[in-house]
C-alpha cells in the first residue's frame, strides 16, 4: 500500500479559561462516572490540574483563571461554562440544578473581561461540552444534556453552520467525551457513541477522521485538546496516542485520573476563547 505523506503540523497559540479545582468533590451523581461513595482526593486533583495548566503555558498558550466558587464542585470543568466564537459568548444553561449557579459566574467573568457580546442561553446547553468548533462550523451534541432547540440558538448567535449530532451511550453524555477537534478540518471520534444518522454525517464530513476504540474512549481519550500540533489527552489512551503520532500530531499524555471521577478530563477543564480573525490573539 502506498504510504500517504502526512501534512506538516503547526501549533497555533490559543487562549484558554480554566478553573482551579479548589472545591472539587463528588457529592452527587449526574453522570455515569460519578459515585459519591468513592473517595476523592481534592489535593491530588489540584496537583493534576496544575500540571495541565503548566503544560499549556509551556506550549505558549495564554491561560486565564476564573475564581472557583464554594459549593460548585464541578466548576473545574470550565469547558461547560460557555462557548466562545469570534468573541461572541453563549453562556451555558445547565441541565441539572447542581450546576445551575455556574452559569452566572461564567457570565460575570466574561462581562468583567470586556466581552461585549455575552448572551445567556434560553435553551439548555452545556457550553463546549456539546458545542465543538471545527473550522467554519460548529458540531453540536444532543441526546443527554443539550436541548436540540439550543442548536438553532447557537447558529443565530455565531452565524455559522451548526451540525446536530445525537449521542446514544450515556457514558459519553457530552459531545466532547466522544469527539475531539484536532484542526480546522480534522477530528477523532468514537463511532458507537453516536446514532446511525450521526455516524453517517460524520463519515461524510470527515472521511479521514481518526476512529477511537472503546478502550481509549472509556478512559476519556477523546476529551482532548489540540493546538494543531500538540494534542493533550489522558495518558491512558495509548492507542489514540499512537494513531495521532502516525498522523503527524504530537500526543502529550496527561494524568487527570482524579478529575475523571467527576466525568471529565483535559477538554472538560479547558474553555477556549476564540477571537475574531481581524482582532488576532490577545
Amino acid at each position: 500500500m502506498h504510504e500517504q505523506r502526512q501534512p506538516a503540523r503547526t501549533a497555533r497559540p490559543r487562549h484558554y479559561l480554566m478553573c482551579r479545582p479548589t472545591y472539587f468533590a463528588v457529592d452527587y451523581c449526574i453522570n455515569p462516572w460519578m459515585d459519591p461513595a468513592k473517595p476523592v482526593d481534592t489535593a491530588l486533583a489540584v496537583l493534576q490540574w496544575e500540571r495541565l495548566y503548566d503544560l499549556y503555558q509551556e506550549l505558549g498558550h495564554t491561560v486565564e483563571l476564573i475564581e472557583p466558587v464554594p459549593g460548585l464542585p464541578d466548576m473545574v470543568y470550565s469547558a461547560n461554562g460557555a462557548t466562545v466564537h469570534d468573541d461572541r459568548v453563549l453562556v451555558a444553561n445547565f441541565r441539572y440544578a447542581q450546576r445551575a449557579a455556574e452559569a452566572p459566574a461564567y457570565r460575570a467573568w466574561f462581562e468583567k473581561a470586556g466581552h461585549t457580546e455575552v448572551k445567556a442561553a434560553e435553551h439548555t446547553n452545556e457550553g463546549e461540552g456539546d458545542y465543538l468548533v471545527v473550522g467554519g462550523r460548529v458540531l453540536a451534541g444532543t441526546g443527554f444534556r443539550t436541548d436540540p432547540a439550543a442548536h438553532a440558538e447557537a447558529r443565530e448567535l455565531f452565524g455559522v453552520p451548526v451540525i446536530s449530532l445525537t449521542l446514544v451511550d450515556p457514558r459519553f453524555y457530552h459531545l466532547d467525551t466522544a469527539l475531539a477537534v484536532l484542526d480546522d478540518d480534522e477530528i477523532m471520534y468514537y463511532p458507537a457513541a453516536f446514532s446511525e444518522d450521526s455516524r453517517r454525517t460524520l463519515r461524510e464530513l470527515f472521511p479521514d477522521a481518526i476512529l477511537a476504540d472503546e478502550a481509549d474512549a472509556e478512559v476519556f481519550g477523546l476529551n482532548a485538546v489540540s493546538d494543531g500540533l500538540n494534542v493533550l489527552l489522558p495518558q491512558a489512551a495509548t492507542g489514540l496516542a499512537d494513531k495521532l503520532a502516525a498522523r503527524g500530531f504530537r500526543p502529550v499524555g496527561v494524568d487527570l485520573s482524579e478529575l475523571l471521577k467527576g466525568g471529565g478530563s483535559v477538554k472538560c477543564c479547558t474553555l477556549e476563547i476564540r477571537h475574531r480573525a481581524t482582532g488576532g490573539h490577545r
